[in-house]
């Protein structure tokens, strides 16, 4: 299974920013400790400072993976652009946050990307993603136990 794992601005700067809040791992930490979570699975990570870059990478995934996992950032608040996109992508979709948005300022407790997907997971930190890889495996079987039985 093909699993693509998108990252939206300013992860890039993981284990450095606000490590209080987002902790001391990296981005490649955090996609090593997946890829040892996922064996037999392809796992591509992504990350983007970009909006348009990131619809491109949502559209990519949609047309080329079997499983699309997305940690938007700060356009989980702010991108109806990223909502349209995931919105038309039909594979199984999980939202993934270091944090609890919820627990947070108050302009991030919105989310426009929590609509169009199947599975938000907040607050588990960096093994949120590996939480989010089992999700997307569990939703790929249910579909496809779904259109054995149609």
């Amino acid at each position: 299974m093909k699993i693509s794992i998108l990252n939206g601005p300013n992860l890039n700067l993981l284990g450095t920013r606000e490590p209080s809040i987002y902790g001391h791992q990296t981005l490649s930490d955090i996609e090593a400790m997946v890829a040892a979570h996922a064996p037999g699975h392809e796992i591509e990570f992504f990350q983007t400072n970009r909006e348009g870059e990131l619809v491109d990478a949502i559209q990519g995934a949609a047309r080329e993976a079997d499983a699309l996992i997305l940690n938007a950032a700060a356009y989980t608040h702010t991108s109806i652009a990223i909502h349209d996109s995931l919105k038309a992508a039909s594979l199984p979709k999980v939202e993934v946050h270091l944090s609890n948005p919820a627990a947070r300022e108050a302009f991030r407790h919105h989310s426009y990307v929590s609509p169009v997907v199947d599975v938000v997971i907040a607050g588990a930190g960096p093994v949120g993603y590996c939480l989010a890889v089992d999700a997307v495996l569990a939703l790929a079987e249910r579909r496809a136990a779904a259109t054995e039985n149609a």
